[in-house]
């Protein structure tokens, strides 16, 4: 495999940023890859189950597009930037009928209410609590459970009571968010263009003592210094041998940062009927207490003919482990509380698709989250080790994009920065 300057494990969006940033600065950089194509959980899919259009089955937006950093890239390259949040529509039912314009008012007044006090039980010298604890600040408060199950399950794939508050806060996303005309996922695999690239190369091990060596099936590759960049959930569950062993400190981080899981289901129609709803709309509820599921939908997206519901947390991990009639059971059943039998009859025989990050065993979930009392994990983990022979980079080691693609190229970016 040769010598270079640095190896760099995973040629996701971290890895990626990574390798960029060592090769303008003159370093010679080897990508290992344990699949077959670029990009990590931003892949860009064509399902024939979806009549082969484009679709996303990881990572979807371009988010807080104001301060993104992957956004001016992507223009830079010609991309065509489309903005969801004013392609979309968006309605919010409680039970069957629509909000009132009145509700919606209140609805969306509720994330800074929900913000504050969030705000206040993270007063200084109060210890981090998990997100739940909000939303039981807001007993009388009519959408604090919903904002709660879409701060948690849905944006951040991680039940409240599990996750800290503190690195809720810390990551919350703001802004718009901007989509990649042909899918973020292909976006992000063409920045792996020019760079060296191993696929279906699997780091098995990483001698880190003295000089860099990393073992793979096709060879040793040595290096100065070794950036990894596969997910908590690979490292937690040993998928990388490290010699001598990771540090009690570093492995410590890994249990402070396990794995989220979010689940899409989509489902393509069979008839004419858009259940009375514009054209690429999205879809929600109010939820009436704590820990009830939420299922937002994208509904037609693009004015295509399928509709997308998206479930995380502990509810994700039981579909996932009942298998996809389980989970299409689930979205159809969310789907007709709203709109009655009619979605039976619309989506009787036709195709559907499930995503399933938790078995990929290059990822084994969705991204990371912090466990309460660990919201500094990001940022220790992102500490180099041995004078910066060993860097851990991803979305797992960065704030304020912590979960995201942005803040996995962040995260690369500022590893090679070290590693240079």
């Amino acid at each position: 495999m040769g010598d270079v300057d640095v190896v760099v494990i995973g040629a996701g969006a971290a890895g990626l940023g990574a390798a960029s940033t060592l090769r303008r600065a003159g370093r010679s950089v080897l990508v290992l890859e344990a699949s077959g194509r670029a990009g990590g959980r931003a892949w860009t899919a064509r399902p024939p189950e979806l009549g082969g259009v484009w679709f996303d089955m990881g990572a979807v937006w371009l988010h807080a597009a104001e301060r993104n950093p992957l956004v001016p890239i992507a223009q830079a390259l010609g991309h065509r930037l489309l903005r969801s949040d004013e392609l979309r529509q968006e309605r919010t039912f409680i039970g069957s009928r629509l909000a009132t314009d009145a509700e919606l008012e209140d609805y969306h007044a509720e994330w800074p209410r929900f913000e504050r006090a969030a705000a206040e039980l993270l007063r200084p010298g109060l210890p981090d609590p998990p997100l739940s604890a909000v939303a039981r600040s807001l007993p009388d408060d009519p959408w604090a459970a919903t904002i709660e199950a879409w701060e948690g399950p849905v944006i951040c794939a991680v039940d409240p009571d599990q996750f800290s508050l503190a690195d809720w806060q810390a990551n919350v996303l703001s802004g718009s968010n901007l989509v990649p005309e042909g899918g973020i996922g292909a976006f992000v695999a063409g920045l792996a263009d020019g760079l060296d690239v191993r696929f279906n190369t699997s780091a098995r091990r990483v001698r880190w003592g003295g000089p860099v060596a990393v073992e793979t099936d096709h060879g040793t590759v040595h290096a100065r210094s070794c950036i990894v960049t596969v997910s908590t959930g690979v490292l937690a569950a040993g998928g990388i041998a490290f010699d001598p062993a990771l540090p009690p400190t570093v492995q410590d981080c890994l249990h402070g940062l396990p794995m989220g899981l979010a689940m899409k289901v989509a489902l393509r129609a069979t008839g004419p009927d858009r259940l009375d709803l514009p054209l690429h709309c999205s879809v929600d509820h109010r939820v009436e207490h704590s820990g009830e599921p939420l299922m937002p939908f994208q509904c037609w997206p693009y004015q295509r003919d399928y509709v997308q519901g998206w479930i995380g947390g502990s509810t994700a991990w039981e579909l996932a482990r009942a298998g996809d009639g389980a989970a299409i059971d689930f979205a159809l059943s969310e789907l007709r509380r709203i709109f009655g039998g009619r979605v039976d009859r619309l989506f009787a025989g036709g195709s559907h698709l499930v995503t399933h990050w938790d078995a990929d065993p290059f990822v084994r979930g969705a991204y990371a989250y912090a466990l309460p009392g660990y919201a500094g994990a990001r940022a220790q983990l992102a500490e180099p080790l041995a004078d910066g022979r060993l860097i851990f980079a991803g979305e797992a080691c960065n704030t304020p994009f912590g979960g995201t693609v942005g803040g996995a190229w962040l995260s690369g970016v500022a590893a090679a920065e070290r590693a240079a």
